[in-house]
């Protein structure tokens, strides 16, 4: 009897004590040690990465037991409090080596840099092949023999999905801009020329350049000249070779055949071709009839029933005083760009191994282990028919471009606040929408980025404006091979997006428009954060 006496005076100041606030700080303290030393041990071990779980503190009273509660009770708090301490084990730790293994092996392959496989014991051939990858080099023979007059060739290849999904007719003046430019005799002496330089003047950008040079493309079609294109500043680098640098074709395929250069370069040295007019140059126009002069009008006036798919300040913009210059910029960049050469392809594939690598090597490694695999010979399936497929991206996927800097003396600048009000008025309608493809020259604006964690950003890894310099002072410093190809990137990326959101000021932005507007994306829309200065 007295000892149970004195074990219920035990349990009664127990339960006092317990009651006691200085007692529910002290458990607070023993459990926070407990998560400070689990973190203490995790940075000490192989098997320490984890990720936090959301905790909720509402209430001590709903987190905390009080201290009369058994020990059981601390125990499974304890054990809650480590299951939501994600740990990862050594399966998953060994997955992300594999992924980190994979995405290099496609870098050095790439980059023709096999020394790296040679030293982790890999063979060439045992690489698996990235989903967001082309065969540029076969890529480029198949885009060569098909920018060629073939017997069946009816329809321009290079446009993708139906009638309804691009600009009016975009098929037809596809094809008849290729026939035009393709004369079936270059050595026929009726055939004229127009023979040009791409703009150099200091402050064009390439987007100033290439509507420079739709303007001249419309200006050969009227007079019924073929055009044809020399020197390009923006490939005079080492990474255009031989005969590629200082000519378009180093990135997309040449404007006009072969044997059509060869003879307008021949006829170019003699006077009297000049003077009879059987070759023109830019010399011969004048600034409006490049930049602002007659659109061809043999298709008639396919501008005046384009469906209403851009939207500024919340209304569709239905009409506007430049409808037929917007519809034939799409069709002449379209065709200037029709198709990536080998060197461009080259680029594309190590942006987006840089970009969706890691993703790309999940999707493989899900299907087994890849050393394992037996290599199988190709298919004529393969061969023939998945060869077409273009390279997965992950989708969907939203394009932003923001335009800033100097370009304030053109148009009026939204900052990136405003961009991403109108990405969030795409995902309200599209949820499964959660990636950006962001482009920008300013440093501010993707630092700005990361303010936006409901997003997943991706971009070109490229040093950025800081502050207001100009344009022409930022390429600079860039250097003119980058200058040049990650703007390209940048584009390209662009048209192929789910989405677009981007100023309509800004020249880049109406030739992205273009280029979506005749790649299968009309019905995906343009949100614009302000108009075309011009409309």
């Amino acid at each position: 009897m007295s000892m149970k006496s004195l074990e219920r005076v035990v349990s009664e100041r127990a339960l006092k004590l317990g009651n006691s606030f200085p007692c529910q700080i002290c458990v607070v303290g023993f459990l926070c040690g407990i998560c400070l030393t689990s973190l203490f041990l995790a940075a000490l071990t192989s098997l320490g990465t984890f990720e936090f779980a959301a905790f909720s503190f509402t209430s001590s009273s709903s987190v905390f037991p009080p201290c009369n509660s058994s020990t059981s009770h601390i125990i499974n708090m304890v054990a809650s409090i480590d299951r939501k301490l994600k740990w990862k084990n050594k399966v998953e730790i060994e997955e992300e080596d594999e992924v980190k293994l994979l995405v290099s092996a496609w870098d050095n392959l790439l980059l023709n840099e096999e020394d790296f496989l040679k030293k982790v014991g890999i063979n060439k051939s045992d690489v698996p092949n990235g989903p967001h990858l082309e065969n540029c080099e076969e890529k480029a023979r198949v885009r060569e023999r098909l920018d060629t007059r073939l017997a069946n060739w009816t329809l321009p290849p290079w446009i993708s999905g139906g009638d309804e999904e691009n600009y009016p007719l975009t098929r037809r003046v596809q094809r008849d801009i290729w026939i035009h430019q393709h004369p079936l005799d270059c050595e026929n002496k009726s055939l004229k020329f127009l023979v040009a330089d791409w703009e150099t003047l200091p402050g064009f950008g390439i987007g100033a350049q290439i509507a420079g040079m739709t303007g001249l493309l419309a200006i050969a079609i009227n007079e019924n000249r073929v055009l044809v294109v020399n020197y390009y500043n923006r490939a005079d680098h080492d990474g255009c070779k031989g005969s590629f640098r200082g000519n378009w074709s180093c990135y997309f395929l040449q404007e006009t055949s072969e044997e059509c250069r060869k003879r307008a370069f021949a006829i170019v040295k003699k006077r009297e071709a000049w003077e009879s007019g059987i070759v023109t140059g830019k010399q011969n126009y004048s600034t409006k009839e490049i930049w602002a002069g007659a659109i061809p009008k043999q298709w008639g006036k396919p501008w005046s029933y384009m469906k209403p798919t851009t939207e500024i300040n919340g209304s569709l913009i239905s009409n506007h005083r430049k409808m037929d210059r917007r519809w034939w910029r799409a069709q002449a960049v379209r065709y200037l760009m029709r198709y990536q050469t080998e060197y461009t392809c080259g680029l594309m594939n190590v942006a987006r191994n840089s970009a969706f690598g890691k993703e790309a090597a999940k999707i493989v490694l899900s299907a087994g282990d890849w050393r394992k695999k037996n290599k199988k010979m190709r298919t004529e399936i393969e061969e023939q028919v998945w060869s077409d497929h273009k390279p997965w991206l992950p989708r969907p996927m939203l394009s932003v471009h923001v335009r800033m800097g100097d370009k304030a003396c053109e148009m009026r600048v939204a900052a990136l606040e405003e961009y991403m009000h109108l990405a969030d008025r795409i995902r309200d309608r599209f949820p499964e929408l959660n990636r950006i493809w962001l482009s920008t020259e300013m440093k501010e604006v993707v630092d700005r980025s990361k303010d936006y964690a409901h997003w997943r950003f991706y971009y070109t890894e490229v040093a950025r404006q800081v502050g207001n310099k100009s344009m022409a002072e930022y390429e600079a410093s860039l250097g003119r091979e980058m200058s040049t190809n990650y703007p390209l990137v940048n584009f390209l990326m662009a048209s192929e997006a789910d989405f677009f959101v981007g100023a309509l000021g800004s020249t880049w932005c109406f030739l992205i428009d273009g280029m979506r507007n005749t790649g299968g994306k009309v019905m995906s829309g343009y949100l614009s954060v302000n108009k075309d200065r011009f409309w």
